[in-house]
């Protein structure tokens, strides 16, 4: 058989005559290393023919034996010389990888479903959903709300690691996400573009990976993909314009969709098709460059290079549209933070109220409606717990005579038992001092605060307050709370609601403690802090410099495939 020519592209581009009989694949990456000339050896070099990766195997098999043919496509990329590492290091990394992958996992389960049903959270924060605008929503049932967190929280873990360049781990993370979206109702997932915009993400991760062996899978993914935003942003983003006021923020995102579709159509043989997309994906490319005079303007009027960046990009290179966005963007900042401060506080007063029989918080929004008709808020309050925040049953207790006086009783008791706890806690502290049991509690009992009865005790007074048959409740003020009601475990004394799960600790101010749930409070804390750090438009503001360049590489595989085929045929 004779010489055979190899179209090569990537990291070294140009024409290679093969003897596909006798050479080998380590023969070739030699050959391509030594004319890229990066001074890197062979083992800095990867081939891929039609999907494939090019392996040594064991060093015998020849070119013919793997499949290449005359005039056969390959792409050539360059990879880190200490890329492979030993096995030992490898199987290391993949069970921390694994540990990691489960902590994540459990993390996201617990997240979604203490923040999805209405439970009581132990954070001063709610995870809630929101539309791009900042509104609350409520999709779908309990279920639905829980999965579709959960398929976020992952997503923007996900994200991250793609930031840091970690696509492998990335990939596994996006796996679990599209997992968690599909236990949603589809008739929900379809009016949003979370999954669509997750799907590009995973292709964006084979690319990366330069893993071509999910050809097939990322052409299923993109087409999917294609198919949602359009469901979801309208046919040629007419919905998505509306909403956003005649921005753009979608353009880096369907350039990266039009270069992957680009990238598979290319590696299928489809050649025209793949130069339609790159293409297109160009222009896109071209038009989100942002011009120095306009970054320059905004520069000058002391915004910062990124959110400058990022709102030129979103308005078409518009300076004034612009400006527009930022001070916006701003605003609706400033407004988050004060809803994020009143949520807090909400949450607190939440954990004052205790928990409903079913383990749920009292419903605020229900609370404050009651007393805007006139009833005491602790009062509102307590029917509302007891009646999992049915309004029409609290109102009932609220107006019953025999209920209402029942409700009093238990608040009152309820705010004994708290400035025992309360008092509990204060002499224990004091007796870890190193402070005598019966003096610190006399004290306590006495003076009423910790401060207090510490100044007391260290004067070395020889007049103890002889108040030891006081009732604490009578001694000690009613806004005490500020030392720890809610978290404080040093208290014997049983609930006077009866029994049942959350009647006793769960009416103390905080959730019940017969439900006492592991959390994995570093990997939370990763997760929370991932969903902070976004906004509306986290999805759509990508950096297209690596796209610009794939972009490029792929139109010039094109070509020197064109030029060959030209050049064979004269």
């Amino acid at each position: 058989m004779g010489s055979a020519k190899l179209k090569i592209g990537g990291a070294w581009s140009g024409v290679l005559e093969v003897e596909l009989e006798e050479w080998t694949v380590l023969m070739l990456r030699e050959e391509v290393a030594k004319r890229s000339g990066h001074g890197g050896g062979p083992e800095t070099i990867n081939l891929i023919c039609a999907g494939k990766l090019l392996k040594d195997g064991d060093g015998t098999e020849k070119l013919s034996q793997l499949g290449v043919r005359n005039n056969a496509k390959i792409l050539a990329s360059r990879v880190s010389v200490d890329q492979g590492k030993s096995v030992k290091e490898e199987s290391l990394a993949e069970e921390e990888r694994s540990t990691r992958l489960s902590r994540l996992k459990a993390a996201a389960v617990s997240l979604s479903a203490r923040h999805a049903d209405g439970s009581l959270p132990v954070e001063d924060f709610n995870l809630e959903l929101e539309n791009q605008s900042g509104q609350r929503v409520q999709l779908g049932s309990e279920t639905d709300q829980r999965a579709i967190m959960m398929g976020l929280m992952l997503h923007a873990n996900a994200k991250a690691l793609m930031r840091k360049k970690k696509y492998k781990e990335a990939l596994e993370v996006l796996t679990m996400g599209e997992e968690a979206f599909s236990l949603c109702d589809q008739k929900l997932i379809e009016m949003v573009d979370n999954v669509p915009i997750l799907q590009i993400d995973m292709v964006w991760c084979y690319f990366m990976l330069r893993d071509i062996s999910w050809l097939s899978v990322a052409g299923v993914r993109l087409a999917k993909a294609r198919e949602g935003l359009e469901r979801s942003h309208g046919k040629e983003a007419s919905r998505l314009r509306l909403l956003q006021k005649g921005r753009y923020p979608e353009i880096a995102l369907h350039l990266r969709l039009e270069l992957l579709e680009g990238v598979v159509a290319y590696h299928s043989n489809q050649t025209e098709k793949s130069r339609k997309s790159l293409i297109s994906a160009q222009t896109k490319f071209l038009q989100l460059q942002i011009p120095d005079e306009a970054l320059s303007l905004l520069l000058g009027m002391g915004y910062k290079e990124r959110d400058s960046k990022r709102a030129l990009r979103m308005n078409n290179q518009v300076v004034e549209n612009a400006v527009d966005f930022l001070v916006e963007e701003k605003e609706k900042k400033a407004r988050k933070r004060v809803d994020d401060l009143k949520r807090q506080k909400e949450i607190m007063e939440q954990k004052c109220y205790g928990t409903t029989p079913l383990g749920k918080a009292v419903d605020i929004e229900r609370l404050n409606e009651l007393v805007s008709i006139g009833f005491e808020k602790e009062l509102a309050a307590e029917a509302l717990r007891r009646n999992e925040n049915d309004t029409q049953k609290a109102l009932d207790d609220l107006t019953n005579p025999e209920a209402n006086s029942s409700i009093q009783i238990h608040i009152e008791s309820r705010k004994k038992k708290r400035l025992r706890q309360v008092a509990n806690a204060s002499i224990e502290e004091l007796v870890s001092m190193g402070f005598p049991r019966e003096a610190a509690a006399a004290a306590i009992r006495s003076l009423g605060t910790r401060q207090a009865a510490i100044d007391h005790l260290l004067q070395g007074t020889s007049n103890t307050a002889a108040a030891g048959d006081h009732n604490v409740e009578n001694t000690l003020p009613n806004d005490q709370g500020g030392d720890g009601i809610a978290n404080d475990p040093l208290t014997n004394v049983q609930s006077e609601d009866g029994s049942g799960t959350n009647a006793g600790s769960s009416s103390d101010g905080g959730p019940s403690h017969n439900k006492v749930e592991t959390r994995d409070v570093e990997m939370e804390d990763e997760i929370t802090g991932e969903l902070l750090k976004g906004d509306a438009y986290s999805d759509y503001d990508i950096e297209v410099t690596e796209e610009g360049e794939a972009i490029n590489e792929y139109l010039a595989l094109i070509t020197v495939g064109v030029n060959v085929e030209i050049g064979s045929s004269s």
